[in-house]
């Protein structure tokens, strides 16, 4: 046997000024949404031009909105609708946690859309910019998903010398599946996105940079399920998968679809 780590049992409130608190997880939304925010000024300036930056400014309120608002939605009804259902006003406690990554991303895409169509903006050009900066706040979620203490790995092997003990799961060694995912999904996944932007012909095939992130992001979140301990009231489902597996197949084939449609046409194709 091996000595094991113990779970640092960080507290989830980074500041608390009277009944005011900010959480890890509050601070992890919002260092995503403004650096992202920043580079996505930048990034719709290069060539193709898709937006201004003032028009990037002015995104980032619809962007926010799609994040929460999409992200709690989906939370609810991709995992728990019969609870909050029977509970409708829980709907409204953000603060005791449930957010889902694929309902957010549902979010900001309505979000995108609507916001192009106002504002007569290349809507898939526009897309493709913000897939490029997203993986920053995917990357910051989990680290706060660490840090919360949640969201732990399936039962470790005996020899793995990272393996972690969470007090709230119990005894058992786990893998910090959420450093995992952080990785994959926000530091690998952004690696890939930053190299493949500043190619000037894979920005301006409209369709590619988001199809990229779709599919990088669903191959990712598959990987990781693999090592993270599925959600209790939801267990394995179809084919010992989880929900965040088959919430992610959607998004490969459509990120497929939108590469291989961006793709430059073949000698006397229309």
């Amino acid at each position: 046997m091996i000595p094991v780590l113990l779970f640092p049992q960080f507290d989830p409130v980074l500041i608390q000024i009277g009944p005011l608190s900010i959480r890890w997880y509050a601070l992890a939304y919002i260092l995503g949404l403004v650096v992202g925010w920043r580079l996505a000024r930048r990034l719709v300036q290069k060539p193709p031009v898709v937006a201004t930056p003032l028009q990037v400014d002015d995104f980032l309120t619809w962007a926010t909105l799609g994040v929460v608002l999409g992200g709690r939605l989906g939370y609810v009804l991709f995992y728990q609708p019969s609870v909050y259902f029977a509970h409708p006003l829980s709907i409204f406690a953000v603060w005791e946690g449930g957010m889902s990554f694929h309902g957010g991303m549902l979010g900001v895409a309505i979000a995108i859309i609507v916001f192009c169509w106002r504002n007569s903006i290349p809507l898939l050009g526009f897309a493709d910019r913000i897939a490029v900066v997203a993986p920053i706040g995917l990357g910051f979620g989990r680290i706060a998903n660490f840090i919360n203490g949640e969201l732990w790995g399936r039962p470790a092997p005996d020899w793995l010398p990272w393996a972690m003990i969470f007090p709230r799961a119990g005894m058992v060694p786990r893998h910090p599946s959420q450093l995992y995912q952080a990785f994959l999904e926000g530091l690998v996944l952004f690696t890939v996105m930053a190299v493949l932007s500043r190619r000037q012909d894979l920005r301006a095939r409209f369709g590619t940079l988001s199809g990229a992130f779709l599919a990088g992001y669903a191959v990712a979140r598959i990987i990781g399920e693999f090592f993270r301990e599925p959600d209790a009231f939801l267990g394995f489902l179809w084919f010992g998968t989880t929900m965040g597996q088959l919430l992610s197949i959607p998004m490969l084939l459509v990120g497929l679809w939108l590469i291989w449609r961006a793709r430059p046409a073949r000698p006397g194709q229309a």
